[in-house]
């Protein structure tokens, strides 16, 4: 249902979120959210358009939440790389069908407009302190990611 975009999306700003206090270098977050380099560059570039994400280059730069976890909806982060898409008219083009959609494309549009108002409601924090497990943890649950932030 999601696009792998919208997925590297997520993770890079799950990451951020969890090191909301740091500045992480774009190598460094491919490798903890395990996005390709190249690909999550491209994901960050998204991001910060939408101004989810501030970057600084050279020394002591890399990429930083803007705001705060509680702030930022998950339906912003996937907006910003691939909006989701309600169905308004018959995707198929039948003319006899036009905005009446039929049984089957009108289902599927109520499926998107619940996975709408779903990522509507629920932001970063949410997924960071829900549950037994941290998001891109392998340590038992309940800790960060682990991350080490040059300082220098």
């Amino acid at each position: 249902m999601f696009s792998q975009t919208a997925e590297y999306a997520l993770r890079a700003m799950a990451c951020l979120a969890l090191h909301a206090d740091e500045r992480v270098s774009s190598g460094l977050l491919a490798e903890t959210t395990q996005v390709p380099q190249d690909y999550l560059a491209k994901v960050l570039q998204l991001l910060a358009k939408a101004s989810l994400i501030e970057g600084r280059r050279g020394v002591g730069g890399g990429y930083q939440i803007a705001r705060s976890p509680s702030e930022v909806r998950l339906l912003e982060v996937i907006e910003a790389v691939e909006p989701l898409k309600r169905i308004d008219s018959c995707p198929l083009g039948l003319k006899s069908h036009g905005a009446n959609l039929c049984p089957l494309h009108r289902k599927m549009d109520e499926a998107a407009q619940a996975v709408i108002e779903i990522f509507d409601d629920s932001t970063l924090a949410d997924v960071l302190t829900t549950g037994a497990s941290t998001p891109l943890c392998d340590n038992g649950g309940g800790g960060r990611a682990s991350l080490t932030v040059d300082r220098s």
